[in-house]
């Protein structure tokens, strides 16, 4: 029975390590030519991939779904282009920036909406999985709960690195572009990722989740 188990994670497995497998090779080489340095790709990346890294040794235990190993694998691509370049200086944060007539580079929205579409997935899974909850608004409630307090940790995070590191790097991790609301702006759009990704995703997720061994 055990090794029938086995068997079976091996080949639900496939997916995600081969996902792994390409973030790798994909970090690798982003490291070596980020344009903001290594400091600052490390500060940027290094958080999605303790992520990884923290459900890739839970897989034994707690094998998620494909569908949030692929949103780990999106998230952590978002986060390697914010690292190679700072959010504010992406080349497509600054293509919009121009062909949209916007006052600044709006790569970070994409990053702190994807903060909370992303990850919810993971959060939400854990919940059916781990806590007595069923399907409906209190898992709705607690999984975007979760996702908003996630969003307020990681604005901590950027203020305490933006006092401890040197002042160009915290400057450009912190990434606020002149705008003084941006950290409410940044806590907003993951809340509204969260809920979007709630509603669009919910019943492939649930479909995913059917699928694990």
């Amino acid at each position: 029975m055990r090794n029938d188990r086995d068997a079976v994670l091996r080949e639900h497995a496939r997916l995600p390590l081969v996902a792994a497998a390409v973030l790798v090779a994909i970090c690798a080489v982003t490291f070596v030519v980020a344009q903001a340095g290594q400091t600052s790709w490390l500060l940027e990346v290094s958080p999605g991939l303790i992520y990884a890294g923290v459900l890739a040794a839970l897989y034994r235990r707690m094998a998620l779904s494909h569908l949030v190993y692929m949103g780990v694998f999106v998230h952590v691509l978002i986060l390697v282009y914010g690292g190679m370049y700072t959010y504010s200086e992406t080349p497509l944060g600054n293509w919009a920036r121009e062909v949209f007539h916007l006052s600044r580079n709006p790569y970070d929205r994409v990053g702190h909406l994807a903060l909370g579409a992303l990850p919810v997935l993971t959060i939400r899974e854990i919940l059916l999985r781990k806590a007595p909850l069923e399907r409906g608004g209190w898992l709705v409630f607690l999984s975007l709960s979760v996702v908003l307090a996630v969003a307020a940790f990681w604005e901590l995070i950027e203020w305490w690195v933006a006092e401890l590191t040197a002042p160009g790097v915290g400057t450009a991790f912190l990434g606020t572009q002149g705008d003084v609301w941006d950290t409410q702006w940044d806590m907003l759009l993951a809340l509204v990722g969260g809920a979007l990704s709630l509603l669009i995703l919910g019943r492939a997720h649930d479909a995913s989740m059917r699928r694990v061994p």
